[in-house]
């Protein structure tokens, strides 16, 4: 493994450095192929599995081939800590898979983001002392990846406590402003840091200063942020997150992690950017907008009058309908109800009755929730339709189910300028003959503001818990 086959630019190569090379370029090359088949949910599950191979290919061959600069080894007990940390995190790991509920996974990869940014926080922190001083290029991947991991752990931490209930929306005025500041003091010491002339050992109070400042600023770019927003912060965050892994990477001259956390941090910035244009807002809208939390759209208004629907009288509306579409929310992954709910489609399809699923792209917690969850229940993919597709037939609907969804089904987005959703895009719900909403009560959606279907005349309340109100709906059906 060690003969010498070719030089290059003065530095020896050999068979086991060929190997090596070529390992991250199949790695690579897994990654991209898993990216692909994680964008249909019927080879979501392969795609994991490739690019998991991929990257298990990564680690193998860079512990049994990767050499010093000197031309040694890894030394064996490294190996041995590195195999006992790589089994721990995987035991960890397959527990906290296999116990998550759906309803939490907002929260689960909130921490996975967080665990990515403190692994390339600290890999920049442990690294700069070895940095050349003068050196701008290593200085710069360096303390890149340090302010951007660090901003992506705070800032991923204190969005699982927002998802999670933990913490609550700081929305004043001021917080621009304090944002603004740290930012600008957080730009103004990485720059110094990056052209000091200073040994980087001169330098070690200034990268904890500004790693202390990144980790603020994450905290507090995320607080003011209200709750309606968290789906594409989430995905904000996680593009930094593989952004941070890229500066890693650079560190290292690995191009395994390299290549990795560019594809991580261009499908997220590309995710980002489709959520963005899904609410018709912009980036910096959504960061400085709090977006959420407080709205009071209408609250002058008259609501006009609540009719509920009795079980009976539901049952008889969806069975003799010929097209229906049910539209899922948060409501419905709180309940539990996805399972039932593709067992009431599959009744209603049995009676001849056309029956498809509308998904808002910013419904739920997370980018792709209401997806992941339908395809949990496994819906066929078929029966997914995306809110751009469905709203034009919208008014040929006889039923529009509203399953725990508020916010995206909210006509205030076009009736009220006063509203914090005013033009963003949602499901037309109103539009359909009849709409059923099963909700818990009358409670608002996640943005916080008071959602005026509800009070539409073609709209019928059937309170009570999402799964079991569905469960005695089938019931009710079956006994027809």
């Amino acid at each position: 493994m060690d003969k010498i086959i070719g030089t290059l630019n003065g530095i020896n190569f050999t068979i086991g450095d060929t190997l090596l090379e070529l390992s991250y370029l199949i790695a690579a090359l897994l990654f991209v192929f898993g990216l692909k088949l994680l964008s249909h949910p019927e080879t979501a599950r392969r795609g994991n599995l490739w690019a998991a191979g991929g990257m298990g290919l990564a680690m193998l061959t860079t512990l049994l081939l990767h050499k010093a600069p000197n031309g040694s080894g890894i030394p064996l007990t490294n190996v041995w800590i590195i195999l006992a940390s790589i089994g721990v995190g995987s035991v960890i790991g397959w527990i906290v898979a296999r116990k998550i509920k759906m309803t939490a996974m907002p929260q689960l990869v909130s921490i996975y983001n967080a665990t990515g940014g403190a692994a390339s926080m600290l890999v920049a922190l442990l690294e700069y002392p070895n940095a050349v001083a003068g050196d701008v290029s290593s200085i710069l991947v360096t303390v890149l990846g340090l302010v951007i991991g660090a901003i992506a752990f705070s800032g991923s931490m204190i969005a699982y406590g927002k998802l999670d209930g933990k913490v609550g929306d700081i929305m004043k005025p001021f917080m621009t402003y304090l944002n603004l500041v740290l930012l600008i003091v957080t730009i103004a010491l990485t720059v110094f840091i990056i052209i000091s002339p200073n040994e980087p050992s001169e330098m070690i109070w200034a990268i904890y200063t500004l790693m202390a400042l990144s980790l603020i600023y994450g905290i507090m770019f995320v607080m003011p942020i209200g709750g309606a927003d968290m789906p594409v912060v989430i995905s904000l965050l996680n593009s930094l997150t593989g952004i941070a892994a890229a500066m890693a990477g650079f560190i290292y001259s690995n191009e395994a992690m390299i290549l990795g956390g560019i594809l991580v941090g261009a499908a997220g910035m590309i995710l980002t950017m489709l959520m963005c244009k899904a609410m018709n807002r912009s980036l910096l809208n959504v960061i400085i907008g709090a977006f959420g939390g407080g709205g009071a759209a209408g609250a002058g208004n008259e609501h006009g009058t609540i009719k509920e629907i009795q079980l009976s009288d539901a049952a008889v509306l969806l069975s003799y309908s010929q097209k229906i579409v049910i539209i899922p929310g948060y409501g419905l992954a709180v309940a539990q109800a996805q399972h039932i709910a593709h067992e009431l489609d599959t009744l209603l399809e049995g009676k001849g009755v056309e029956v498809k699923y509308a998904i808002h792209p910013v419904a739920g917690r997370m980018p792709g929730h209401m997806n992941v969850l339908l395809a949990e229940a496994d819906v066929p993919y078929e029966k997914l339709v995306e809110m751009d597709d469905i709203n034009p037939d919208m008014p040929n609907v006889d039923v529009a189910i509203v399953i725990g969804a508020n916010d995206v089904v909210n006509p205030a987005a076009y009736d009220d300028p006063s509203s914090p959703i005013y033009g963003m895009p949602i499901i037309d719900a109103h539009l359909a003959k009849n709409i059923i909403i099963m909700k818990r009560g009358m409670g608002k959606g996640y943005a916080g503001i008071e959602n005026f279907l509800f009070f539409n005349e073609k709209t019928r309340m059937l309170f009570g818990d999402a799964k079991s109100s569905i469960t005695k709906l089938v019931s009710e059906i079956k006994s027809m």
